[in-house]
């Protein structure tokens, strides 16, 4: 096995997380997680619910943008 092969073995997944396809596109959301495959959800351009079955080798965790949330701490704390 070579070292990327395990790498991308040992992201551990589960549903409810956001993942991109490495080669870019929509967020897509996790569903299942099964013997090296995952089950995502998405939805297209025209509101299209879309769901797929690709290989974990293809997926990279989604970068989760924490500026919306620091906004959103503000906002709470300074109306309190």
């Amino acid at each position: 096995m070579h070292y990327m092969d395990y790498k991308e073995q040992i992201m551990d997944l589960k549903p409810g997380d956001v993942v991109m396809l490495k080669s870019g596109g929509h967020p897509l959301s996790v569903v299942e997680v099964k013997d090296g495959n995952v089950a995502c959800v998405w939805m297209g351009n025209e509101g299209d619910l879309f769901r797929e079955t690709l290989p974990l080798a293809v997926l990279d965790l989604a970068e989760h943008d924490t500026d919306d949330e620091e906004e959103e701490d503000e906002h709470a704390s300074k109306g309190a």
